[in-house]
């Protein structure tokens, strides 16, 4: 989820922390806990700083190791261990409870999400993205701002957080079921459909859909269950030539091969001589553009001149990029 969703996730929780007793009848614990729910909501998140760095260590890392199982341990450690120098009298043993609580929320609805999480590392590094919710959901915000708003105005926080999170998980039930029919609906559009992949969009009925047969990709919109395919591209496996070769040894190619589990491949001839090798991501159609690209310039020798990779929502952006 984004960052305004994680936080004001944490101020529900800790709401309802409130339910434990030694909580709710401690001052210094529950200003710990506090504390500690809302660093554990947001400290997986620590590696965006990776995009200052460069969009390929970004994406290759980001939602990686710090949301793995063995982050969800070491992180309410952390924070437990620094609260205590902050409120020595605070129960650490109920810290760490609550900030183990936050940190292991922050990385279940993160694998709603299309984009999802390495969260079975060290295990496997597969990406698990299950494309039921937004990163951005809209509901899930609005509800808990509601909540948050009904106890700032005096509504006791335990009923109503429990309430929220009750009414949270059949809104996660429907968003399941309607993601399994959207799916079947697909599978009845394209009958030959291998795989499918959904990216759920910030209205609660339309999602992204990229498909794969034996033969084609396949590229639509969901309304509901009505099924709409824009584009059909023949699938063409990426040439084993030294030019392919080079280029998937750069560090933007490998970054977007190792995140992109659906993509076609571009090549043309440049003015100046150079090779402009692309690869497109078939998940995120918007205005009629591909916005999640790699792009290498190559040379006659196979020397990588320029690459990038990202989000880009303009040619000319891109080009500005590369240059």
């Amino acid at each position: 989820m984004d960052t305004g969703t994680h936080l004001v996730m944490s101020v529900a929780i800790s709401g309802l922390a409130l339910a434990d007793p030694v909580v709710a009848s401690h001052p210094a614990t529950f200003a710990a806990v506090a504390t500690g729910i809302i660093l554990g909501s947001q400290a997986p998140d620590i590696d965006t700083i990776l995009k200052l760095r460069n969009n390929a260590v970004y994406i290759r890392h980001h939602r990686g190791i710090t949301h793995s199982i063995p982050a969800v341990i070491i992180w309410p450690l952390l924070i437990t261990l620094v609260l205590h120098l902050l409120f020595p009298s605070a129960d650490a043993l109920h810290v760490w409870i609550w900030a183990f609580g936050a940190v292991g929320l922050h990385v279940f609805v993160d694998i709603f999400n299309a984009y999802g999480t390495q969260a079975v590392r060290p295990f496997s590094k597969k990406w698990v993205a299950l494309g039921i919710i937004n990163t951005f959901d809209p509901i899930i915000f609005g509800l808990h701002v509601v909540a948050i708003a009904a106890w700032a105005f005096g509504a006791p926080p335990v009923p109503t957080m429990a309430t929220l999170y009750i009414v949270l998980i059949g809104y996660y039930l429907v968003r399941i079921w309607l993601h399994r029919a959207v799916i079947t609906a697909v599978e009845n559009t394209v009958p030959d459909a291998e795989e499918v992949i959904l990216s759920p969009t910030r209205y609660f009925l339309q999602y992204r859909v990229a498909a794969n047969s034996k033969t084609h990709h396949y590229v639509g919109r969901a309304y509901g269950r009505s099924i709409t395919i824009y584009d059909k591209f023949k699938i063409e496996p990426l040439p084993k030539t030294p030019l392919f070769d080079a280029v998937l040894k750069d560090e933007n190619f490998k970054s977007f091969v190792s995140f992109s589990p659906i993509y076609r491949w571009e090549m043309r001839m440049l003015k100046n001589g150079l090779q402009e090798i692309r690869l497109i991501d078939l998940r995120y159609r918007s205005n009629n553009r591909y916005p999640f690209v790699a792009v290498a310039h190559v040379d006659e020798e196979y020397n990588i001149v320029r690459s990038y990779t990202g989000w880009i929502f303009s040619e000319e952006k891109l080009q500005s990029k590369l240059i």
